[in-house]
């Protein structure tokens, strides 16, 4: 049908077995609804549009409404792509019975917001002497040389905004899936707030 769906993070727990003890990111993932088919002959390749995240109608806009209605979907805040797989129509439901304990994933998220940063936090600079009189401490430091090339290098790590960017974090392990409370469980950390919109997909890497 489509090699992934949408969820979103709910937080991070612990799992116990025999032997050790695994952290665990708990993950609400679908039901997903099949609302389009992108096919080569009409659209140039081959996607599945899946939607997520019922929503009131007046929230959305009319475009996005009337490509909703046209398909007889709900209104959903949600619409992204996904690579197709197999036979597939309009209307299937995706869940996450598609992943199985012991698969490997990648998830795709949006990273936390730390808004502007220097370059002690943002690059992990070391900074000068932190003792009186120094007058270096979290600065980024020489911009380079004056008479040539008498402006700053290409690629130079300055302060600037962090975070709140996609990230993608590949082949983290299934630990556990529970299709009858649409919920995934995947070993390690994910990028994202909680409640932050996730991307599950096969790992590319399995």
């Amino acid at each position: 049908m489509t090699n992934g769906l949408l969820g979103k993070k709910l937080g991070m727990t612990q799992v116990f077995d025999e032997t050790r003890l695994t952290p665990v990111t708990v993950i609400e993932a679908g039901p997903c609804r099949v609302v389009t088919i992108k096919t080569k002959e009409r659209d140039g390749y081959e996607a599945v549009q899946l939607s997520y995240g019922e929503v009131k109608e007046r929230k959305l806009s009319k475009a996005e409404l009337g490509h909703l209605k046209k398909q007889q979907a709900p209104a959903t805040r949600v619409l992204r792509e996904f690579e197709k797989v197999g036979d597939v129509t309009v209307g299937d439901s995706v869940t996450v019975g598609m992943f199985k304990k012991g698969d490997w994933v990648d998830v795709v998220g949006v990273s936390k917001g730390k808004g502007f940063q220097g370059v002690v936090k943002r690059h992990n600079y070391a900074g000068g002497p932190e003792s009186h009189g120094s007058m270096f401490h979290r600065h980024p430091g020489s911009m380079g040389a004056s008479s040539y090339p008498s402006r700053v290098w290409k690629g130079k790590t300055l302060p600037g905004h962090m975070g709140a960017e996609r990230v993608t974090v590949q082949r983290l392990k299934v630990v556990d899936s529970r299709p009858e409370e649409n919920l995934l469980f995947v070993r390690g950390a994910i990028p994202g707030a909680t409640n932050g919109l996730i991307v599950v997909r096969k790992s590319k890497k399995g």
